[in-house]
């Protein structure tokens, strides 16, 4: 089995969001992760990825959908 070892998964917090609150907000925003993707002109897939994995560009839009900052969510990734 081939690991690729450039890249880095995030180890989340006790501070940073649960991934479930992250997509339970974009619900309540009017939206979720598959459309927000397409509405930047990415794969439907490649915004998830800030869930797992420091992902700024994907990170801030994420943040934007939802009305708060990257750090806000993700406090350990900007410590």
């Amino acid at each position: 089995m081939h690991t690729n070892t450039n890249q880095k998964i995030c180890q989340p917090t006790s501070e940073d969001w649960h991934q479930a609150d992250i997509v339970a907000s974009l619900k309540k925003a009017g939206t979720n992760l598959s459309a927000l993707s397409e509405q930047h002109g990415f794969s439907r897939s490649c915004l998830r990825n800030a869930l797992y994995r420091r992902y700024p560009k994907a990170e801030r839009i994420i943040a934007q959908a939802i009305g708060v900052t990257p750090e806000e969510i993700w406090p350990s990734r900007y410590a």
